[in-house]
């Protein structure tokens, strides 16, 4: 006899009631399910989309993590962060982390590399691009520098390096490699490209390059220390004190023929 469904004795006689002896509660057999729920293409969408959401979830993990950890190492600094706040921030566990991240030296290393030495490449392409003067050059390089990391978070990971690079010199040694030297150079081509366009004043280069870092690095520690550095009635306005400096050190660096710029 064929079942309701035209399909049971097809595949087994012996199952063509439901009700007999021996019928548990649960129907497991996939056969008995076929029949009488077929495939349904809505479920199956839905699984897939939940696959995909999973996957993409996967694919996000590194780079919530080392969202984490950057907010992490920036409020508590290094010594004080543990692996364990950092998965707990990013919602996963410890053991997670660490299947991306070994240890937390290396967690720091791929924060670095992330947000500030990563970028060089295309910020040594965008040098390469400049055409307006050196002087309009310095001025660039100094406002952006502010806009993309003295004002954001990223600039809590140099306060990091200055007090606790001491008592972690491995990330000293890699920060100095990824961050510290590449930075120096870019400051060194802007210059050299200056002087040898005639626009600045033969200079010593190596010494110039402190001439930007030194203001940037007190805006840095102002930003990070509730301007403690600074007479309370005094509100440092960033944008204006770097376009100061910026006009100082020109007026000390630029040549007759480089005076317009």
């Amino acid at each position: 006899m064929e079942g309701r469904h035209g399909c049971l004795e097809k595949h087994s006689p012996r199952l063509s009631r439901l009700d007999g002896p021996g019928i548990g509660h649960y129907i497991t057999n996939p056969l008995v399910i076929n029949c009488f729920m077929p495939t349904s293409s809505f479920l199956a969408d839905k699984v897939r989309a939940v696959s995909a959401k999973r996957e993409r979830r996967k694919e996000a993990r590194p780079g919530e993590l080392l969202d984490a950890a950057l907010d992490l190492f920036v409020e508590k600094g290094f010594a004080a962060t543990r692996s364990e706040e950092v998965a707990a921030r990013a919602g996963v566990s410890k053991g997670t982390l660490f299947l991306y991240f070994p240890s937390k030296e290396e967690l720091f290393k791929a924060v670095v590399r992330e947000n500030l030495s990563g970028h060089f490449p295309d910020w040594n392409k965008e040098f390469e691009a400049f055409e307006g003067s050196t002087a309009d050059m310095l001025r660039h390089v100094m406002r952006t520098w502010w806009e993309r990391i003295g004002a954001t978070r990223l600039s809590g990971i140099t306060k990091l390096m200055m007090s606790e690079g001491k008592n972690f010199p491995e990330l000293a040694a890699f920060y100095q490699a990824e961050v510290v030297m590449p930075g120096h150079e870019l400051l060194r081509r802007m210059f050299r490209r200056g002087v040898e366009r005639g626009e600045f004043k033969p200079i010593d280069i190596d010494m110039a390059v402190y001439t930007i870092v030194a203001p940037m690095i007190f805006l840095m520690l102002s930003r990070h220390s509730s301007n403690i550095c600074m007479a309370p009635s005094i509100e440092l306005d960033a944008e204006k004190y770097i376009a100061l400096q910026a006009e100082t050190l020109l007026s000390g660096l630029r040549t007759p023929a480089g005076s317009g710029a």
